[in-house]
């Protein structure tokens, strides 16, 4: 692949993963109150706890992924994030008698595994040329 063309795919796909992540970060500040009511609903245990780690990893992390510092590492946590989140959230297999929610969280659920699937990648490639991991790595040669 083209050099060029490889880096902004990268750069890309980092702003949108990072983007994913940052804006339901916000929302989750914004309607904290309403986000608690819906984990409770989805039986999250230590709700209060875990959102506010949540709300940490989603706009640290996305921010991270973005400009490429430690996005290994950061990636990594994120498509751990989302897997519990999708389990929790998503659980279309306890689903029954209602085919729009059944469809709306299964649907739900593999769009989230492909997004792991794009952090996963990030995971193993790492942030690529444009990055703060590109940059420090080249400080230290």
């Amino acid at each position: 692949m083209n050099q060029y063309l490889e880096t902004f795919c990268l750069l890309s796909g980092r702003f949108l993963l990072g983007v994913y992540f940052i804006l339901p970060g916000i929302t989750k500040v914004t309607g904290f109150d309403t986000t608690l009511a819906y984990m409770a609903d989805h039986n999250v245990p230590l709700t209060t706890v875990l959102l506010i780690v949540t709300i940490i990893i989603q706009l640290g992390a996305g921010t991270a992924l973005i400009i490429g510092f430690k996005a290994k590492y950061m990636a990594f946590i994120l498509a751990g994030l989302t897997l519990v989140i999708s389990i929790y959230m998503h659980n279309f297999w306890d689903i029954v008698d209602d085919d729009a929610s059944l469809a709306h969280e299964t649907q739900n659920f593999f769009k989230n595994m492909g997004i792991m699937a794009g952090l996963l990648m990030v995971a193993a490639l790492g942030a690529g040329n444009l990055s703060v991991d590109s940059r420090l790595s080249a400080n230290k040669a």
